[in-house]
């Protein structure tokens, strides 16, 4: 099977373009399941009930986050209902919604999917390393396909990451840096690799957002506020390709497509 993953969602340019894109991506590379991380998605910060809707309208399966998931409050009405939304599997067992679970694939295959957030360089949370094997353990009771979101600012800790889930899943992505790396590989023990897949979203900016705006806040070090920019949009994100019986990734390509 054909899983596509796409990086950081941002803003209304990111979820146009996943729109545009989506389907014709899905035709033409066989695409069964497709994994989004979507935290910046509501103006650049956040999820909300409407932009999740667009999102999975065009053709996403499911909904992975990070540090900005709390960001908009509209979607404390719906992580707990909508399961197709995770909030990374560290955060407090108290917080509302889910950090991993399993889905069904267009092939009927089911597939599970683990979010985290990293430590190195963010808000304090729990062991990103030890709640990814309480989820592992959890999902291969229903499927061996199983992928991993890393939300996380060290590069270090998401290749920590790949290494000690290399074997026990099929997939360790990493999102949050909008910026995608060129580390794409099949890992000694068959599980696929990224150390972040980069930006889906304006690419004339600074990760996203308006590049005056930010350059004004480098230089006078004063409080600005950061709008989402417009120009030059791409979709960003792999394609994992994955062996329905065993689990274990055989391929791992980039995907960078300018909007057309």
């Amino acid at each position: 099977m054909n899983v596509l993953l796409i990086g950081d969602i941002t803003g209304s340019p990111g979820r146009e373009i996943v729109r545009r894109l989506l389907p014709r991506i899905k035709k033409t590379e066989s695409i069964d399941f497709v994994i989004a991380n979507a935290e910046n998605v509501a103006g650049g910060s956040g999820i909300t009930p409407g932009t999740a809707d667009e999102l999975f309208d065009s053709g996403v399966d499911v909904l992975t986050s990070g540090d900005h998931i709390w960001k908009q409050k509209e979607v404390l009405d719906i992580i707990e209902t909508e399961t197709r939304i995770l909030r990374p599997a560290n955060y407090p067992k108290s917080a509302p919604g889910a950090g991993c679970g399993v889905f069904t694939a267009a092939n009927a295959v089911s597939v599970g999917v683990i979010n985290l957030l990293g430590r190195v360089f963010m808000q304090p949370v729990d062991c990103p390393f030890r709640a990814a094997t309480e989820c592992v353990e959890k999902i291969k009771e229903k499927t061996k396909i199983i992928f991993v979101d890393m939300h996380a600012e060290a590069t270090s800790e998401k290749v920590a990451l790949g290494w000690y889930l290399d074997g026990k899943v099929s997939c360790v992505f990493g999102t949050h840096t909008h910026v995608q790396t060129a580390d794409e590989k099949i890992l000694p023990r068959q599980s696929a690799y990224i150390t972040d897949l980069g930006m889906t979203g304006p690419f004339d900016s600074v990760i996203g957002r308006k590049k005056e705006q930010v350059l004004e806040r480098f230089l006078t070090q004063m409080p600005v506020r950061f709008q989402v920019a417009e120009g030059d949009v791409r979709l960003n994100g792999a394609i994992v390709s994955v062996d329905d019986k065993t689990g274990t990734a055989t391929s791992i390509r980039r995907v960078q497509i300018a909007r057309s």
